[in-house]
């Protein structure tokens, strides 16, 4: 596709530039490795550069009129409806999900572009009373500055794009990092968009790279005063190390270990749908995915025959055919991971109710029940098609072993009884729940974001102008202040 050779570069001040690093970064389609793209690095002076590009063109953007920078979000907007059919074949060609997986991303970014439209005239300033005789107080709510924007593989067009959008729209600059296993979709796709809507040059900057060229650079520059990280959270902690070191503020959205909990008076079938589209969905590469279905055992027999039975019958293969419900792991070191916790779980003593193949990076699902309680595995995010199948007798148990992880992203309740529900989402320690639903939910206007080692901060309306902006006080004495020493 011409998208990928188009976009094969660096996108600096409003100029597309070959890379000044040392090593090429190759883009390939995950599921028959055909070469989508060869691109050079950014070295760290384009990482400078791109900083100081940045820097300078935010000073004017910020004291634009927001009406004005609306209208950049609006014809950005139009631009992604023009060009749905493009974004969406090249999803499918980088990532290896399928076309459903690709318009769904689509559709929703679409979604956060329109809540960015109106994030633009969203900060108000106030005027606050003061003790003192004669003194006005003001708070002005401004762009926070220049932000970094380090995005991940699975979702690299929502994910950059429900920061990129709103960020600008509020006055601020931005320089992405996509993820180097989705360099166009995460990174030069969006800077196209946002060049064509007429965005102003060097307020948007992409620099495809990674540490190993770069090293800290990108979070150490003394420039950004907003990280915004989305990836693993072994990264993520090293991000907010170094961000904290630097006194840079760091909106982090890690990793997830989620539990779909199905209690004894759930409508089963319905259950069963949610967990399978909550395990499998882009082959289980989702953060907020349902890695253990928790079962109580007046259940367990009558779901997990439905739900073998259901996730049997998914289709593995080419992600370009529409048949397809299962895709390709993004690259061979992930589908051979993956693989080796299978292995190890069937070794510590689970029972494989279904043992996927791997063919490449192709991985079949795999049900596995029966995993003793003192695994590690429990414990840990798996990034794939593998289910876990855990039963409890009882809420006080449920809520125990759903507990029972270091993470907190996202999470499942099924029952009749909604107040139930609601009371066990409530214990249960994590940044989102949903009740009869699946796991996998984002909504342009709720706060979204987790706890624990699944991240900090929030995104998604309000939480986004808090996010992205910065509270000025300007007092003004209109009579005379004692000074008294």
């Amino acid at each position: 596709m011409s998208i990928f050779a188009d976009l094969a570069c660096q996108f600096i001040d409003g100029e597309w530039r070959a890379g000044s690093g040392s090593w090429d970064i190759i883009d390939f389609n995950p599921y028959d490795q055909e070469k989508l793209a060869s691109i050079t690095v950014a070295g760290v002076d384009q990482v400078d550069a791109a900083y100081r590009a940045a820097e300078r063109a935010q000073r004017d953007w910020a004291l634009r009129n927001p009406y004005d920078r609306r209208q950049v979000t609006e014809r950005l907007l139009r631009l992604i409806e023009e060009r749905e059919e493009e974004i969406v074949e090249a999803l499918v060609l980088e990532l290896g999900g399928t076309r459903i997986k690709a318009a769904y991303e689509v559709r929703l970014a679409k979604e956060f572009v329109r809540e960015a439209i109106q994030l633009a005239l969203r900060p108000q300033g106030r005027i606050l009373p003061s003790p003192v005789d004669g003194k006005e107080n003001r708070v002005y709510t401004q762009p926070a500055g220049v932000i970094g924007v380090i995005s991940p593989f699975n979702f690299p067009f929502l994910i950059s794009m429900k920061s990129v959008a709103p960020a600008l729209a509020l006055g601020n600059a931005v320089v992405i990092k996509p993820n180097q296993n989705a360099p166009i979709t995460g990174g030069g796709l969006i800077a196209k968009l946002f060049q064509d809507a007429g965005l102003p040059a060097g307020l948007l900057n992409v620099l495809i790279t990674d540490i190993a060229e770069i090293g800290d650079a990108l979070i150490e520059h003394p420039v950004p005063r907003v990280i915004s990280f989305a990836g693993s959270d072994k990264v993520g902690r090293h991000v907010a190390a170094v961000s904290a070191g630097h006194f840079k503020r760091v909106i982090l959205e890690l990793s997830g270990n989620s539990a779909l909990i199905v209690m004894d008076d759930a409508d089963v079938d319905y259950a069963v749908e949610a967990a399978v589209f909550s395990r499998f969905v882009y082959q289980g590469q989702v953060c907020m995915a349902a890695n253990r279905v928790l079962l109580d055992r007046a259940v367990e027999a009558e779901f997990t025959e439905k739900f073998v039975a259901k996730v049997a019958a998914l289709r593995t293969g080419d992600p370009r055919d529409p048949r397809t419900q299962i895709g390709p792991l993004i690259n061979t070191f992930q589908a051979e991971a993956l693989t080796s916790v299978v292995d190890r779980a069937i070794a510590e003593g689970a029972t494989p109710l279904l043992r996927g193949r791997t063919e490449g990076n192709l991985v079949e699902p795999s049900v596995l029940a029966g995993l003793p309680t003192d695994s590690v595995l429990h414990g840990q995010e798996l990034f794939g098609p593998v289910a876990l199948l855990v039963p409890f007798d009882g809420e006080e148990e449920a809520v125990r072993i759903a507990n029972d992880t270091p993470y907190g992203l996202s999470g499942a309740v099924h029952t009749a009884n909604v107040e139930r529900g609601v009371r066990i989402a409530q214990r249960i320690v994590t940044g989102m729940i949903h009740v009869n639903d699946g796991t996998v939910h984002d909504e342009p206007q709720v706060a979204f974001g987790g706890e624990k080692f699944s991240g900090t901060g929030r995104l998604n309306g309000e939480s986004t102008v808090e996010a992205f902006t910065t509270q000025k006080w300007v007092s003004i004495q209109h009579g005379r202040s004692p000074f008294a020493l």
